[in-house]
């Protein structure tokens, strides 16, 4: 896979190394890995996020085995990590990643627009996608969104995963209605808010609860419909009509 985009690479590439090679901030910063089996496109991206005083690149990995054992050790609050790579695939090491470290939030960076590396990205658990050639500067803001608890698609992705929405109500019209697991009142409130986008901090202040007592029905809810991720759970919303969409 040919890595582009706009993500500066450097002049100058230092030797390809498990440890990054920029040292970042330190504190309250967000601790990012980054996985992708192309080193300059790694380079790159220590260049534009090591401009960022609040990321933090505390590891690299060059495949989806190397990416699952760093996130183990290092325990990063984000992974932004590429889809196709060697001896594991970045939506293997998601799957591997989101058991082994619950509390880590993936976002998938690829050059694939294939609708299907998309929809099985969301399956295994990523928090975004974005494409290679997204801007620059917006990764940065991106990792801020996903940090803060917000699902992140590139546009021209995020009009697939609508079409997917359509195609899967129009799939269920004709199939007779299936009882949806149950969830209380308020988790069936939650969810209804989680699937319109809403982060932890939003749906605390709409509902007049805590933030931890919200992280604590999200994570309920996602263990009673087997789910893995807040975009699957919106998706499962959509499917089941549990969510009120406008005509």
């Amino acid at each position: 896979m040919t890595a582009t985009g706009s993500v500066p690479t450097a002049d100058s590439i230092a030797p390809d190394s498990t440890e990054s090679a920029t040292p970042g901030p330190t504190g309250d910063a967000i601790r990012v890995l980054v996985a992708d089996d192309h080193v300059l496109y790694r380079r790159g991206l220590e260049l534009v996020l090591g401009q960022e005083s609040d990321i933090e690149i505390v590891g690299e990995a060059g495949d989806g085995a190397e990416a699952i054992l760093r996130a183990e050790e290092l325990l990063p609050d984000v992974v932004l990590m590429d889809v196709r790579m060697p001896r594991r695939s970045g939506i293997e090491a998601c799957l591997a990643i989101k058991e082994l470290v619950p509390s880590t939030k993936i976002v998938m960076l690829t050059i694939s627009d294939e609708e299907s590396d998309l929809y099985e990205a969301v399956r295994a658990g990523a928090n975004g996608y974005l494409l290679k050639d997204v801007p620059a500067e917006e990764i940065a803001d991106g990792l801020r969104a996903v940090y803060a608890g917000q699902s992140l698609i590139s546009p021209s992705m995020a009009s697939k995963l609508l079409s997917e929405f359509a195609l899967m109500i129009k799939k269920h019209e004709e199939r007779p209605t299936m009882p949806v697991p149950r969830l209380t009142e308020r988790e069936l409130e939650v969810l209804k808010l989680v699937a319109r986008g809403m982060a932890n901090k939003d749906i605390a202040r709409a509902l007049f609860i805590s933030e931890n007592t919200v992280k604590n029905h999200v994570r309920n809810i996602l263990e009673k419909l087997q789910l893995h991720s807040r975009m699957e759970a919106a998706m499962y919303a959509v499917r089941e009509k549990i969510l009120d969409l406008p005509d």
